[in-house]
């Protein structure tokens, strides 16, 4: 599975804009959370006031930048989006947070990788919607305060257990996404091939759904290709037989596991001996950054049964060998008692 900005080319990011659901009407998946947040935006609109603080964590692809816009348009709200690599300095936040109009949405994607300086300078922002910036330096230096609109910032990570106790205490509202059914991403999948003009049998649904890793952005990349596919050789007509050819051409076999994903656990059986591999070792070896495998990567392998993450390193479990159709290493020999 790729990385969460790789394979984003302009024409993905562009389809990407045109599938996204614009109500929550429209959102498949994530009941739990969608139901909830229907909730809170509804008391909120009552009280004429702007909506808590909200927190979204888990896999990279599960609707986590979707949501925050849908958030956005429910609450009649303006949508800023920024990310954490993107603030090195508070003043990069502090500029955005003086132009925030009241009601307005601030998204900040990757928000477990702000500086601690800058998130720390958000502290006040959302507890009291209120800043301090610095003026002048040297001996002219003095601190003014400003008065923030009332607005509401969005977080979204994959990492949410790099956040601090105060910053996360900080947002109302904290839901985690879940990796979705295969069946929810069948109809992601059916609404996506109606918005491309694409004809799409159930079993091809079905075939596509079952090997995308539980995330709808992943189901939506193999469509398109798998579309392109359809339409050179299929008369535009996605069937399981398409499906297959058009996974096998992405390197998806049929556990939904990509070449990546088997180069990993080919350096854990092959250079490792099944394990432990320390993960700076397998990010080496493999050609990935260790966020990316640690992100992307390791949780479905984990899900899955393929891969077992131990305080010594990685481990390929017995599954794994078996679906790489290699022979697990022999157990050591156990010490005699006499």
């Amino acid at each position: 599975m790729p990385g969460k900005n790789r394979y984003r080319d302009e024409e993905d990011v562009k389809l990407d804009a045109a599938l996204r659901p614009t109500k929550f009407d429209d959102f498949v998946g994530q009941r739990r959370v969608v139901e909830n947040l229907k909730v809170y935006i509804g008391a909120a609109r009552k009280r004429k006031e702007a909506l808590d603080h909200v927190l979204f964590s888990g896999q990279p692809g599960l609707g986590k930048t979707t949501l925050a816009a849908l958030v956005a348009n429910e609450m009649g709200g303006k949508f800023r989006a920024t990310s954490g690599p993107a603030l090195d300095r508070a003043g990069d936040l502090a500029g955005i947070l003086t132009n925030l109009e009241e009601g307005e949405v601030l998204f900040i994607d990757e928000i477990h990788r702000l500086p601690a300086p800058v998130a720390e300078y958000l502290y006040s922002a959302m507890e009291d919607y209120a800043i301090s910036i610095v003026i002048d330096q040297g001996p002219h230096a003095r601190s003014v305060n400003l008065t923030l609109p009332r607005f509401t910032l969005i977080g979204a990570t994959t990492r949410e257990g790099l956040l601090t106790g105060p910053f996360r205490s900080r947002f109302g509202v904290v839901e985690r996404l879940e990796p979705y059914p295969w069946e929810d991403l069948a109809k992601v999948i059916n609404r996506s091939a109606n918005l491309l003009g694409v004809k799409i049998e159930p079993e091809g649904t079905e075939r596509i759904a079952r090997r995308s890793r539980g995330t709808p952005r992943l189901a939506n990349r193999y469509l398109r290709r798998i579309r392109d596919l359809a339409q050179v050789e299929a008369g535009n007509v996605i069937s399981v037989a398409v499906a297959d050819k058009g996974l096998g051409m992405l390197g998806v076999d049929e556990r939904g596991l990509d070449a990546m994903d088997r180069k990993i656990l080919d350096t854990l059986m092959l250079h490792g001996a099944g394990g432990p591999v320390g993960l700076k070792t397998v990010a080496v070896a493999v050609g990935e950054e260790e966020d990316t495998i640690e992100d992307v990567y390791e949780p479905y392998l984990i899900q899955q049964g393929f891969l077992r993450k131990t305080p010594r390193g990685r481990m390929a479990t017995e599954l794994a060998y078996q679906h790489m159709g290699a022979r697990p290493p022999a157990a050591p020999a156990q010490p005699s008692l006499f």
